[in-house]
């Protein structure tokens, strides 16, 4: 461990579960380094990922964005790829971005949004997009005829979940210099939609632990009662 970090952990009370506020004004003060830090939200969650009426996956629109520059590859044609360029897509094209990302291991681009139409051709391509977590689905919006909508909505600061085979959600809630209020609206908006989206088939208690932390520093435990105060 760095000396920032065993520094910054004697701030932290294992043993305390913190309220939101509380807990991203520690986000905030133990992110030592020397650049803008993301603060990074991880849930477990009272679900089995094993079965498919168990799995929690969905996107949330951040009311203060991520703060990170997000780079979107469209793939589309004729018209909707014109709507696609005019909406402030990185790169719109078909089989051309197709052979880049197969015969180059091109992945300059964070997001990738696809017209339905399109999924024949972007399909041929799920072993190398899918491990990355980069496969376009319609439940988060990134398969739709509305390419407009897709794209202003991931430069505003759109962000996928999906609960990983452990049964945890990681997802960043914004950068260090965001400060507390806007950290807080952020983390409010994401732990909503992940309540909204517990399955009828999870039983018991769905939200099992709540922690935040930057990326350089120590995790800070949240009382999972208080997450939507």
């Amino acid at each position: 461990m760095g000396k920032n970090y065993v520094e910054s952990a004697k701030l932290i009370d294992k043993s305390v579960l913190y309220t939101p506020q509380e807990a991203l004004e520690l986000a905030v003060k133990t992110a030592k380094a020397k650049f803008d830090e993301t603060i990074e939200l991880h849930v477990k969650l009272g679900v089995d990922p094993r079965h498919a009426d168990q799995q929690v996956r969905g996107a949330v629109v951040l009311p203060h964005g991520t703060g990170k520059t997000v780079k979107v590859l469209v793939f589309a044609k004729g018209a909707k790829a014109s709507e696609a360029e005019a909406a402030g897509a990185d790169y719109v094209g078909a089989e051309d971005y197709l052979d880049k990302i197969q015969k180059e291991n091109w992945f300059d681009f964070d997001v990738v949004v696809a017209t339905p139409d399109m999924m024949g051709v972007v399909g041929r391509l799920g072993r190398v997009l899918g491990p990355k977590g980069l496969m376009p689905n319609p439940k988060s919006g990134t398969v739709t005829f509305d390419v407009t909508k897709a794209i202003e909505d991931i430069k505003a600061g759109k962000v996928e979940y999906r609960v990983d085979k452990t049964s945890i959600v990681h997802v960043p809630i914004g950068k260090k210099s965001f400060g507390e209020e806007k950290l807080k609206d952020n983390f409010r908006a994401i732990m909503e939609a992940l309540v909204k989206a517990k399955p009828a088939a999870a039983k018991g208690q769905y939200l099992k632990s709540v922690s935040i932390s930057a990326t350089m520093g120590p995790g800070v435990k949240i009382n999972p009662t208080k997450v939507t105060d």
